[in-house]
């Protein structure tokens, strides 16, 4: 019996390179800057073999999730307003907040989760997340579930 298909959700950095060279050289095929495996794996410096053994297995969160649920563990500061701001960051994305549910706050901090839907995205969520962990008054971003 095979084993079931399981997916992690990494941060880049902890990425090896070379499976970020695959990445980069399917999207130079899909654009094509490259007009072949050939020449966008020589490009990057990457074997072919390399970019063949990965390439069904690596891509980049963001396009996975159009049209798919995702639900997210925030701690935030109890701070008038933060949530508010937190939220709008969603909206200018263009995903569609399906549920927020914000615990009593323990030492001035409290625990958020919030399901979007990622409809007509305005760009790649993984630059949505970095730019929430970022406002001052967020302690955490994670991403619980992608269905």
């Amino acid at each position: 019996m095979a084993e079931p298909t399981r997916y992690f959700i990494v941060k880049k950095k902890a990425v090896p390179e070379v499976l970020l060279k695959v990445v980069e050289a399917k999207r130079l095929l899909e654009t094509g800057k490259e007009a072949t495996v050939q020449d966008a794996a020589d490009r990057l410096g990457i074997s072919r073999s390399s970019f063949y053994k990965y390439k069904d297995d690596i891509f980049p969160f963001h396009d996975n999730t159009q049209g798919k649920t995702v639900t997210l563990a925030l701690q935030i500061d109890d701070e008038p307003g933060l949530l508010s701001d937190v939220l709008k960051e969603f909206a200018q994305f263009g995903a569609n907040i399906l549920t927020i549910h914000q615990s009593i706050p323990i030492n001035g901090v409290a625990a958020v989760s919030v399901s979007i839907q990622v409809g007509q995205a305005k760009g790649d969520i993984s630059d949505m997340l970095a730019g929430m962990e970022e406002r001052k008054g967020v302690h955490s971003v994670k991403i619980l579930a992608k269905e």
